[in-house]
């Protein structure tokens, strides 16, 4: 058992691997010192070019590593190493994204005047030293997103990692500082919840992004507030995944099973929810169970005990208030066995619940309408899945789910250009794309007479 907040525990084994100290007071000081002097100095002496070619060696420095940093989330979370490589890859693309883009996303944008003579323009430059507070499910994925487009801008980052993932964290910033980055402008810190309201408040720091829970971004948009501070928020989901018609409803089931199994279905964007037209929803609900309880074998252990046992919970709190459960077998340590639950009451509090792992609820619906109700019927809106073989259909249902994300006819869809959020209590603000480099940019009017 650790003793210290940071640690890596293999999951599939429940080992300790290795403990890292939590950041003293004195370090937490020191980090936000080094990232605002890194900002007056650096980041203001230096030209959009010259940030994206860091950038661009933190890329190619990604698919160098790709092995050995794949092997640490593998330890420290337990993603299957596949997946682990291809989170490295992704991780990689997206700095190269924005090494490719940064100069057309922050170029000047001439505005045209109605009344007066001269010219107008925004100008788009960095505002500060930036807070980012990353979960454990994408540990090299969350921090590029976040870190890609800012560092590009010319922000500074301070970096707080899941207390999970302290090797990844120590991994990542290996990267940067051997990339060339300045001492201060990316820093990590094992900071505690309590030293990091602390950075949120310090008026050196202008803005804090958090991918998590709903919990914990309550938390972390009360602190900002307070001080006055920028804030990005991505949280839960409860996406649905709604089939309304199907020419092959193998390959429907097929994208449903890749919706919510991908990283052991700790995903905030999974598939959670599928939503059924009445006319399919047998043969949907028997071929999906088959496909399902034949995960069983292959799973990956998820991301620890406690998250396994929490889950647990909400899938036994379900079935108390009625619902039926499908599942291959018990939990054994943070093994959990794939199932579905149908009949869900919304009564109960799993109904407005996000179920964080390898279980997925079933719902019959008889029309277009009452699949658009009960896909909105959540306090989530992240994401949302589409399938039908009707295009104004498509589009009619694309228009009215509550969602920051529709994707028709497809999943795994998610791009580096396409931007990332949601609605409701899944957060607000958007990362990646064009989107994601606009969020922590002081959008400058200069208007010459």
């Amino acid at each position: 058992m650790s003793t210290s907040l940071y640690a890596v525990v293999d999951p599939s084994t429940g080992d300790l691997v290795k403990e890292y100290p939590t950041a003293t007071d004195e370090q937490i000081e020191q980090a936000v010192a080094a990232a605002a002097k890194a900002h007056r100095e650096w980041s203001r002496g230096s030209t959009v070019a010259e940030r994206a070619a860091l950038i661009r060696k933190v890329a190619e420095l990604h698919t160098q590593r790709r092995e050995a940093l794949a092997k640490i989330i593998q330890r420290e979370m337990g993603k299957p190493l596949n997946q682990s490589l291809g989170e490295v890859d992704f991780s990689a693309a997206i700095y190269v994204y924005y090494a490719d883009n940064a100069e057309n996303f922050l170029a000047d944008e001439p505005i045209a005047l109605v009344n007066g003579e001269g010219s107008a323009l925004i100008r788009r430059s960095s505002i500060g030293v930036l807070v980012g507070i990353m979960p454990w499910n994408y540990p090299y994925y969350q921090v590029a997103r976040f870190a890609g487009p800012n560092l590009t801008s010319g922000n500074t980052i301070v970096l707080k990692h899941a207390p999970q993932c302290p090797e990844s964290a120590a991994a990542i910033q290996q990267i940067f500082t051997d990339a060339g980055y300045p001492e201060g402008a990316y820093v990590n810190v094992y900071a505690t919840n309590d030293q990091v309201a602390e950075i949120i408040a310090d008026p050196r720091v202008q803005g804090v992004s958090l991918t998590g829970s709903e919990r914990a971004g309550a938390a972390v948009a009360e602190i900002a507030g307070r001080n006055l501070k920028k804030v990005v928020l991505e949280l839960g989901g409860s996406d649905p995944f709604i089939v309304l018609s199907s020419d092959d409803l193998d390959a429907t089931v097929k994208a449903a099973i890749a919706g919510r199994f991908a990283n052991t279905g700790q995903a905030c964007n999974a598939a959670k929810r599928m939503i059924v037209v009445e006319s399919i929803y047998d043969d949907f609900l028997d071929k999906f169970t088959k496909k399902v309880l034949e995960k069983a074998g292959g799973l990956a252990p998820l991301s620890s005990v406690a998250a396994a046992e929490r889950l647990d919970d909400q899938v036994k709190r379900a079935v108390a208030d009625g619902a039926t459960l499908v599942s291959a077998g018990e939990r054994k340590g943070a093994f959990f066995p794939p199932g579905v639950l149908t009949n869900l009451s919304p009564d109960s509090a799993t109904y407005r619940e996000e179920l964080f792992g390898p279980v997925a609820t079933v719902y019959k619906v008889s029309s277009e309408e009452q699949a658009v109700e009960l896909a909105n019927d959540t306090p989530f809106g992240l994401g949302s899945y589409v399938f039908t073989t009707d295009d104004e259909q498509a589009r009619r249902v694309a228009d009215t789910i509550d969602a920051g994300m529709v994707f028709v006819n497809a999943v795994g869809a998610e791009g580096i250009e396409l931007p990332f959020g949601g609605v409701k209590r899944s957060g607000f603000g958007r990362e990646l794309g064009r989107f994601g480099i606009d969020e922590f940019v002081n959008k400058k009017l200069i208007r010459i007479g």
